[in-house]
C-alpha cells in the first residue's frame, strides 16, 4: 500500500510505503511530463537509498533528497501509522 504524502508546486507527487518487514519505508517519488509520460524515483528510508531513476536529473535528486531528508522523521512516522490520515485521526 502507497500512502499520499506531498505534492509539490510543479505536480510532482510523493508517496510512501508503510514500514515494510525489513524495517525500510519505500518512498516514491513521480511527476508527469509531456515527453516520457512521468518522471520517477525511488528512495528507501532511512538509509536514503535511491533505485529506479528515470528522468530525473542529479540535481533533481538532490532537490528531492533535501526534501525527504527535511521530512524523513514524518513520512517514517506516518508510514508506521498507516499514512497520514490515520496518523491525523481523520
Amino acid at each position: 500500500m502507497m500512502y499520499p504524502f506531498l505534492t509539490l508546486d510543479d505536480s510532482t507527487e510523493i508517496v510512501h510505503s508503510q514500514t515494510l518487514q525489513d524495517g525500510n519505508v519505500k518512498v516514491y517519488i513521480e511527476k508527469p511530463d509531456e515527453k516520457d509520460g512521468f518522471h520517477h524515483a525511488t528512495c528507501f528510508l532511512p538509509e536514503y537509498r535511491w533505485i529506479d531513476i528515470f528522468g530525473f536529473s542529479d540535481t533533481d535528486i538532490q532537490k528531492y533528497q533535501k526534501i525527504i531528508e527535511s521530512t524523513a522523521h514524518l513520512i517514517i512516522r506516518f508510514a508506521a501509522e498507516g499514512g497520514l490520515e490515520n496518523a491525523a485521526g481523520f
